[in-house]
């Protein structure tokens, strides 16, 4: 088995670790991914987050120079089994000297404070891949879930009553943002990332923006770690329209592990996860925009433990799953792989 995944969030939690003073590292750790289980279950390359969360960080661009530096630490300490991406040839020649390619990425577009300068260095720098927003509003767009409604729900939590936290968490979850997308400057950016050679990544991204990101681009783009959202209604997910759009588009969108974004539970309720769910999410997503719009963005190390894929070296049972719900052996390369690839082939430089 070969693996490509879109997404993770390993290397904000390897510096979580190491600012809490443990000793961790990408070869061999406690978190879902690392060097040892990646080579278990056969990965051709995993995208790297680095992950600010705008709203506790002082200065976001510090704060993702900080993740830069330890992401280079420990691509240089492990040289001997994984390798940088920085164009398409490379990912053939790390294959081809038995490396995984670890191409850098960035989550949360509002780092870069709306300079185009700042983009073009994290391009430098080697990141091809940037997530516009995450759960705040930036300088770029809007999400669909805004971490500043959290008051809201607060106030429901304090109420003590359920029914009427359920009510506010469902509204918070499953409420799009149809009227805010990109900002002009968002528009610059996209248009900007095509250019240098970035991939555009929609997670988390509003409605209005998926949109906007389509109407101003020509490449294929990515939404990166999302599910499907007449699955699970959390708006996190695409609407089957979306899943229409960027399958015309000739863009995939990586099936995310994380248990709220597969089933839907009320609140106080164990939501562990389950392959059988993500699987679910994979044969609906094929059914509206066919096999080849379809991958991996597991959000590893992102998200809580899933209660059957516990880590990178446990995608065989996935495979397992979706061979028994139907999905054949070249189906599966394309998801596993093959998609994601062409993606990139198309649209790095």
């Amino acid at each position: 088995m070969k693996v490509v995944d879109m997404h993770c969030d390993t290397i904000s939690a390897l510096l979580k670790k190491k600012r809490a003073g443990e000793a961790s590292d990408l070869r061999e750790n406690d978190c879902h991914i690392d060097i040892c289980k990646m080579q278990k279950s056969g990965y051709l390359l995993q995208n790297f987050a680095l992950f600010v969360e705008m709203g506790k960080s002082e200065d976001a661009w510090q704060e993702v120079q900080e993740l830069f530096g330890l992401y280079m630490q420990e691509i240089i300490a492990n040289k001997d089994s994984i390798a940088t991406v920085l164009s398409y040839s490379d990912i053939e020649k790390n294959r081809a000297e038995g490396k995984i390619s670890a191409m850098l990425t960035v989550e949360e577009g509002g780092v870069c404070g709306g300079d185009l300068e700042k983009l073009r260095i994290l391009y430098k720098q080697g990141v091809r891949m940037l997530t516009l927003t995450w759960n705040y509003p930036n300088e770029l767009g809007f999400p669909n879930l805004d971490r500043r409604q959290g008051k809201k729900l607060k106030i429901a939590e304090q109420s003590g009553n359920l029914s009427v936290l359920n009510l506010v968490t469902l509204n918070f979850l499953n409420t799009p943002n149809v009227k805010n997308g990109l900002t002009e400057k968002g528009i610059a950016f996209v248009e900007e990332m095509e250019k240098l050679g970035m991939i555009v990544d929609v997670s988390h991204m509003s409605d209005a923006g998926f949109y906007d990101v389509l109407a101003h681009t020509r490449k294929p783009f990515v939404a990166s770690h999302s599910n499907s959202r007449d699955v699970c209604p959390c708006v996190r997910n695409l609407s089957d329209d979306m899943i229409h759009r960027l399958a015309e588009r000739g863009g995939v969108m990586g099936l995310n592990f994380c248990a709220d974004f597969l089933t839907q539970v009320p609140v106080g309720v164990q939501n562990p996860g389950t392959i059988a769910a993500i699987v679910n999410h994979a044969k609906h997503i094929v059914a509206v925009g066919g096999v080849e719009c379809l991958g991996i963005g597991s959000d590893f190390d992102g998200i809580d433990t899933h209660a059957e894929l516990t880590g990178a070296d446990k995608m065989d049972r996935l495979a397992d799953a979706l061979k028994k719900g139907g999905f054949t052996e070249g189906q599966l390369d394309k998801i596993f792989y093959g998609n994601v690839l062409r993606v990139y082939k198309e649209t790095l430089k």
